[in-house]
């Protein structure tokens, strides 16, 4: 092969045993997991809003924006249930660009990726710590899902990896909620076949060992918008289709507890970020419009930061993005209260 293979990486127990959750830690994710499983299967009427920075570039920062939110989910939670977006990995359309703290823990320094996996731990770890808060972070790379796997409340699968095996046959095996992405062509089809395979029970091969998972009955969709033909941005939070999903989760009956998270950004924004209540906000007027569309929407995916907009990796500008831009945090703050309020 023509690769250079730098050094061998510590294996998932290792890098645990090195920084170990402690008794706190774990009690809290496992009081965050069943709150979170109960409104995935309707036993809860809270919503759910996975909300943060599209990439977590910066720990300070990050730390800052996420006390923030703690702060603001303690006088919400009677009605929503925050999940930071702590996104640690990038998919890059191109390959080119920053991919995220696993890759980079300082964007302007060449890849490390065993200092990544260290930074990615003590980050999840650290938002536990100091928030209370458990984190969603995107399934870029299979294979390094069980350096999180008892740190993380919600996985999300990417546009660009729903179709691929092994995302799906580890998400089978995950105990939180997985979203799977509509794909960039917006095919239902790919999306659904996903949580099917998501939902059920497969032996596969995984980090060198014979793997048999269970079955993941919370595995979801998510509506992201997509690119159609010529390129353009294109929409699917509109209520026809929402009701569509509806229709095609009840040609599926044996798929459980039907479920979307609707991602107010990406397609669905055109790429603009100050779109995003006002998506969250139509799609809020349908739920109480038909039942069915409220019974189905579970939440919202939103891209959140310190400063509105983005920039360049050495930008320099303190909270904002150096991915895709995000919304800022003061019209965050009032989006989270205009929720409450509508719920």
């Amino acid at each position: 092969m023509n690769m250079d293979f730098k050094r061998k990486l510590a294996i998932p127990m290792e890098v645990k045993e090195m920084y170990p959750l402690t008794g706190t830690m774990s009690a809290i994710k496992e009081e965050r997991d069943a709150e979170i499983r109960k409104i995935f299967s309707g036993r809860s009427d809270k919503l759910l809003l996975i909300i943060g920075p599209c990439s977590a570039d910066n720990e300070i920062s990050v730390m800052d924006y996420l006390e923030r939110l703690a702060g603001i989910q303690e006088k919400v939670k009677d009605k929503i249930l925050i999940v930071p977006r702590v996104y640690t990995n990038k998919p890059r359309t191109t390959g080119d660009g920053y991919k995220g703290l696993l890759h980079q823990p300082n964007p302007e320094d060449k890849p490390d990726m065993f200092k990544g996996i260290i930074a990615t731990r003590k980050l999840h770890m650290r938002v536990i710590r100091d928030t209370g808060l458990t984190s969603a972070d995107e399934m870029l790379y299979p294979e390094n899902y069980k350096y999180l796997d008892d740190l993380l409340s919600y996985v999300a699968i990417g546009a660009r990896s729903v179709e691929d095996q092994q995302h799906r046959l580890t998400a089978s095996g995950m105990e939180v909620p997985a979203g799977m992405k509509n794909p960039t062509s917006g095919d239902y089809t790919v999306m659904m076949n996903s949580i099917h395979a998501a939902q059920h029970s497969h032996t596969f091969i995984y980090r060198g060992w014979e793997a048999t998972s269970q079955g993941n009955p919370y595995a979801h969709a998510i509506l992201r918008g997509f690119t159609n033909s010529r390129g353009e941005h294109r929409p699917n939070y509109h209520y026809e289709d929402i009701v569509r999903l509806c229709d095609a989760y009840e040609e599926r009956p044996a798929l459980k507890n039907p479920a979307v998270i609707i991602d107010t950004n990406h397609e669905n924004s055109g790429k603009d970020p100050l779109q995003q209540p006002r998506i969250l906000k139509e799609v809020l007027t349908n739920r109480r419009y038909n039942d069915r569309v409220r019974r189905i929407v579970k939440g919202f995916m939103v891209e959140s930061y310190i400063e509105d907009g983005r920039q360049d990796v050495n930008g320099g500008c303190y909270g904002k993005s150096i991915t895709d831009a995000c919304l800022g945090w003061d019209k965050s703050e009032r989006l989270i209260y205009e929720i409450a309020e509508e719920l």
